[in-house]
């Protein structure tokens, strides 16, 4: 099994034991009671500026451990600091030692928009992200079938989230845009071979639907990496490792945006 299959299937078992313990109709409750999100759309959209969305990320399969103990709290603030426009939280427990909980306290710590990101293949999920106060989700194209990419899409919509959408083929811009997908992020990294290069988002450029945003994600190291996919057509980065391994992530953040302070 690839790390990815791995990685569903834990998570597929990790779903049917919290529907256990959290019945749809509470979960459902829960998010349709939960305050109003932020406008994670409108963060990322501003024209003309470098739009970044910082994430929380303490460990991956690639990497191993980053920051293990990360004080998310800390991290929000850094970020936001930083320049950030928004947040990326990472609750995968196994493979990314990450928590729901996680979520809640980038939430309380910083005033910007927090995206999910998870492995989500269910509409349980959608609504517990919700009910944690995510303001939007990250939905990837090469998890779901056509018919659950439109649905899931549709039900994070009703409940006014937004859903940033990953991509990594034409195949999958496609799909993504017959889903009625309007944030559109090209993952620079293969979840197959866990391979990342940024030529993945500058050959699929071109090949994004027009009026969507762009979001280009993994791989981002400097200021001339961030000017490239600029130039290229991409408004907002995803970056997570990068900001991860410093000491000082909102002055790592600064840099990126082209601030040498």
């Amino acid at each position: 099994m690839s790390i990815l299959d791995r990685i569903v299937a834990a998570k597929r078992q990790e779903v049917q034991r919290e529907m256990q313990e959290t019945p749809l109709r509470r979960v459902i409750e829960l998010a349709t009671t939960a305050p109003p999100p932020r406008d994670f759309g409108k963060a990322i959209r501003r024209e003309g500026q470098i739009n970044i969305i910082a994430e929380v990320k303490r460990a991956s399969p690639t990497r191993g451990a980053l920051q293990p103990g990360a004080d998310v709290e800390a991290l929000a603030r850094a970020y936001a600091n930083g320049g950030a426009v928004a947040i990326s939280v990472l609750t995968e427990r196994r493979f990314f030692l990450g928590a729901p909980q996680d979520l809640a306290a980038a939430k309380q710590a910083a005033a910007a928009p927090v995206l999910r990101k998870d492995f989500l293949i269910d509409e349980w999920q959608v609504y517990e992200s919700r009910a944690l106060g995510a303001d939007a989700i990250l939905l990837i194209a090469r998890l779901l079938s056509d018919w659950d990419l439109a649905r899931l899409l549709g039900l994070a919509r009703s409940l006014h989230m937004d859903a940033l959408v990953e991509v990594h083929t034409e195949d999958e811009i496609g799909r993504a845009a017959g889903a009625g997908a309007d944030i559109i992020g090209v993952n620079n990294r293969d979840l197959s071979t866990l391979e990342v290069s940024l030529e993945t988002s500058i050959r699929m450029a071109d090949r994004l639907p027009a009026g969507v945003v762009r979001v280009s994600e993994s791989g981002i190291e400097t200021h001339a990496d961030v000017a490239r996919l600029r130039a290229a057509g991409y408004g907002a980065f995803l970056v997570g490792e990068r900001l991860m391994r410093e000491a000082d992530p909102a002055r790592a953040l600064r840099s990126l945006l082209g601030d040498p302070a």
